[in-house]
C-alpha cells in the first residue's frame, strides 16, 4: 500500500518540477527574445542574419540526428536502464556512438559553414553573407551539445531524475540574457545606437553568438553532474555489432522519414523567409523609405514563439497525460476508449487554445509593440504576423492531440503520410511566395502555416475515422462552438480595451513605448480572462474543471483540504445527460496538468527554429517485461562482455 501511494506522489512531484521548470524557462525565453530585439532591433539586417544562423544548429541536428536519437537510441536507453546494473555496458556503447556521430557531424557542418549559409539563405549580399558565416562558425558547434543534451536527458529520465533536464535550459537562458544585457550596456540599444553590417565588430559577435553558444554548452555540462551521481560506471565503450540498433532503426523508419521530410521542408521555407531581409538591406542602402515596411524572418520567429506558447504549455502537456490512456485502450483493442480519450483531450485542451487564439488576436497590437524594440512600425508588422498565425492555434493543438492516437496505436506510417501532404503544401506554397513583393513574403508564410494547420486537422480526421469509426464529432463540435462564443465575447472586451488605450491610433498610448505596451497587456488581459470565465459558465462549458482540477487539487492538498477538486469531471454533454440518465458513465479525470513521461517519438511541428527540450522526455515503464535491446547485449560488469572480446 505504501509503495502504491508513493508512486503517484513521486509522479506528482516530478510533474510539479517539470511544470515549474517549463514555465520559468518559457518566461526567460521571452525575456531573452525581448533583449535580442532591444539589442539588435526587430527589423534589422543583423537580427535577421543572426536568427538564421542561430536556428541552424537545432534544425540540422533534428534533420540528421534528432529522429535517430528520439526513435532509435532513446528507446534503447530506456529498455537497457531496467537491467540490474542500470544498463552500464549497453548505455556506455550507445553514448559513445552518439558522441562520435555528433562530433563528426558538428565538425563537418561547421567547416562547411560558408556553403551551409549559401544553401539556407536567399539574396544575401556579400557583406551580409560574410557576417552570416561568422555567426554560423560561432553557432554551429551547438549541434554537438544538443545531441549530448538529448542523450544525457534520457539517461537521467530513465533513472527517475526528471528535474535537471528541465532546469538546465533555464541556466542556458540566463547566460544568453547576461550576454545580451552586456551587449546593450557596452554597445547600446539598437534604437539609440543602430547596429549595422558597417559598424559590426568581433566584440559584437561574441556577446550575441558566443554567449548564445556558451549557454548551450553550460546547459549540457550541467547534466554531467547528476549523471555522474547515478554511479552507473559509464565509460567510453566501442563495438556495436549485435546490440540491436539495426532492428530498432527499421522499427523507427517511418518516424525517421517523417522527421526528415518535416525538417527539409522547414529549411526550405526558412530559406524563402530570409529573402525579405536581404531586400530590405538593399532598399535601405538606396535610401528608399519602404525598407521600414518589410518584415524579416526575425518578425516571423518572434510571432511564432508567441503563437506556440499556449500549445507548448497546455496542449503538449495534456496530450502527454492522455497518451498513456490512449495506449492502454489501444492495446486492449478498445476503440471506444481511444475515442473517448481523444474527445476528452480535444475538448479540455480547447478551453485554453480557443481562448488563446482570440486573445492573441485581440492583444496583437500591444504584444507587437512590446517586442518591437521601441519602433512602432516594427511593432505593427509583428502584430500583423501574429494576427495571421493566432487564429489557427486550436487547429495546431488539435492535430497534435490527434497524432497521439496514431502513435498510441504504434502507427508511424499515417503521420508520415500527413507530413508528406503538408510538405507538398509548404514547398509549393513557399515556391510561389518567393515571387511576391518582399513586404508580403513573411505575411504569406504565416498564412501558409495557418492553412497547413487547418489541413493537418482535416487529414488527421480523415485517417482517424478509418481507424475509429467516428470521432465523437458532434460532441466535440458543440463544446468548441460554446467555447468559441465565450472566447469571442472575451475578445470583444479585449478589442474595446485596446481601442480605449489607443491601439488603433498610431499616436495612442499602446504605441508610445515598450513599457506602455506591457502595461496595456496586463490591463487588457485581466478583464478578458474574467469575461471568458463568466461566459464559460453562462454557456455551461464544464470542461474548464478538467483543465483546472490538477491545479486546484494540488493547492487544496497543500492547504490540507484533501481533494479540493470535485468528483470526476463530466463534459458538457455528460453533465447534461447525467440529469436524465444517472447511469451515464463519466470520463476518467486527468490527474496531472503536466506529466513527466511520454511514449511519443514524434517531433513537434516546426514553426520556430529554437531548440525545445520538451521534445526529449522519458518514456513510461512498460507494464509487461521487455526483452533487453540487442540479440547479444551484455548487462554485466564493464570490460567483461564475452560478445565483444576486442574490448
Amino acid at each position: 500500500m505504501a509503495a502504491t501511494r508513493s508512486a503517484p506522489a513521486s509522479e506528482a512531484r516530478s510533474s510539479a518540477i517539470m511544470a515549474v521548470g517549463t514555465l520559468v524557462s518559457r518566461a526567460l525565453g521571452f525575456i531573452r527574445s525581448w533583449l535580442l530585439i532591444l539589442a539588435l532591433g526587430l527589423g534589422s539586417t543583423v537580427a535577421d542574419t543572426f536568427v538564421n544562423a542561430n536556428n541552424l544548429p537545432n534544425l540540422i541536428f533534428l534533420l540528421v540526428a534528432g529522429g535517430v536519437f528520439n526513435s532509435v537510441l532513446v528507446p534503447q536507453i530506456i529498455k537497457a536502464s531496467k537491467a540490474r546494473d542500470g544498463g552500464a555496458d549497453y548505455i556506455s556503447r550507445l553514448l559513445t556512438l552518439g558522441v562520435l556521430v555528433m562530433l563528426v557531424l558538428t565538425a563537418a557542418v561547421t567547416l562547411a559553414a560558408p556553403w551551409v549559409m549559401q544553401l539556407t539563405t536567399s539574396g544575401y549580399s556579400p557583406p551580409q553573407l560574410a557576417i552570416a558565416t561568422v555567426f554560423a562558425f560561432w553557432c554551429l558547434p551547438q549541434i554537438f551539445f544538443y545531441g549530448l543534451y538529448a542523450l544525457l536527458t534520457q539517461v537521467l529520465n530513465a533513472h527517475g531524475a526528471f528535474g535537471p533536464a528541465m532546469w538546465a535550459p533555464i541556466v542556458n537562458n540566463i547566460v544568453a540574457i547576461a550576454g545580451l544585457g552586456m551587449f546593450v550596456w557596452i554597445f547600446g540599444a539598437n534604437r539609440t545606437n543602430p547596429h549595422s553590417l558597417d559598424n559590426w565588430t568581433g566584440g559584437h559577435t561574441f556577446m550575441i553568438a558566443g554567449m548564445s553558444t556558451l549557454g548551450v554548452v553550460i546547459q549540457t555540462a550541467l547534466l554531467m553532474l547528476p549523471v555522474l551521481r547515478l554511479r552507473l560506471g559509464l565509460s567510453p565503450r566501442f563495438g556495436w555489432r549485435g546490440v540491436g540498433l539495426g532492428a530498432a532503426a527499421r522499427l523507427g523508419a517511418w518516424t525517421l522519414a517523417t522527421t526528415a521530410v518535416g525538417q527539409l521542408t522547414f529549411l526550405y521555407v526558412m530559406k524563402v523567409a530570409s529573402q525579405p531581409g536581404a531586400e530590405r538591406e538593399r532598399l535601405q542602402e538606396a535610401g528608399n523609405p519602404l525598407w521600414q515596411q518589410v518584415p524579416g524572418n526575425t518578425v516571423l520567429e518572434i510571432a511564432s514563439q508567441l503563437y506556440l506558447l499556449p500549445h507548448s504549455i497546455i496542449a503538449l502537456s495534456l496530450a502527454t497525460v492522455l497518451f498513456n490512456r490512449m495506449t492502454e485502450a489501444s492495446q486492449a483493442g478498445d476503440r471506444a476508449g481511444v475515442r473517448e480519450a481523444l474527445s476528452h483531450g480535444l475538448r479540455t485542451m480547447a478551453v485554453a487554445t480557443v481562448f488563446a487564439a482570440l486573445a492573441l488576436f485581440a492583444l496583437a497590437a500591444p504584444l507587437g509593440m512590446f517586442f518591437s524594440g521601441g519602433r512602432a512600425s516594427d511593432g505593427v508588422m509583428l502584430a500583423q504576423t501574429l494576427s495571421i498565425l493566432a487564429l489557427s492555434t486550436p487547429f495546431m493543438s488539435a492535430n497534435f492531440m490527434m497524432a497521439r492516437v496514431f502513435y498510441a496505436k504504434e502507427d508511424a506510417r499515417t503521420p508520415f503520410k500527413i507530413q508528406l501532404w503538408l510538405a507538398i503544401l509548404n514547398v509549393v506554397g513557399a515556391f510561389v511566395i518567393q515571387y511576391l513583393p518582399a513586404r508580403y513574403i513573411i505575411f504569406a508564410i504565416a498564412g501558409l502555416y495557418t492553412v497547413g494547420n487547418v489541413l493537418s486537422v482535416v487529414l488527421s480526421s480523415h485517417y482517424l475515422r478509418r481507424q475509429l469509426g467516428h470521432l465523437d464529432g458532434a460532441h466535440v463540435a458543440r463544446s468548441y462552438i460554446r467555447m468559441g462564443y465565450a472566447a469571442t465575447g472575451s475578445a470583444i472586451v479585449g478589442a474595446v480595451a485596446v481601442g480605449l488605450l489607443g491601439g488603433y491610433n498610431p499616436s495612442g498610448f499602446i504605441w508610445s513605448s515598450n513599457f506602455a505596451a506591457l502595461a496595456a497587456i496586463v490591463i487588457i488581459a485581466v478583464p478578458m480572462l474574467i469575461a471568458y470565465f463568466v461566459l464559460l459558465r453562462v454557456f455551461h462549458v464544464t470542461e474548464v474543471r478538467d483543465l483546472l482540477r490538477p491545479i486546484l487539487g494540488r493547492v487544496g492538498g497543500r492547504l490540507g483540504l484533501g481533494d479540493a477538486a470535485p468528483s470526476p469531471a463530466r463534459s458538457t454533454h455528460d453533465a447534461g445527460a447525467a440529469a436524465g440518465s444517472p447511469g451515464e458513465p463519466s470520463e476518467p479525470p486527468i490527474t496531472a496538468a503536466i506529466t513527466t513521461i511520454s511514449n511519443d517519438t514524434g517531433i513537434i511541428p516546426r514553426i520556430s527554429g529554437q531548440f525545445d527540450p520538451v521534445m526529449y522526455r522519458a518514456r513510461p515503464t512498460s507494464p509487461t517485461p521487455e526483452r533487453l535491446p540487442g540479440r547479444r547485449s551484455f548487462q554485466g560488469p564493464p570490460g567483461e562482455n564475452p560478445n565483444f572480446p576486442e574490448d
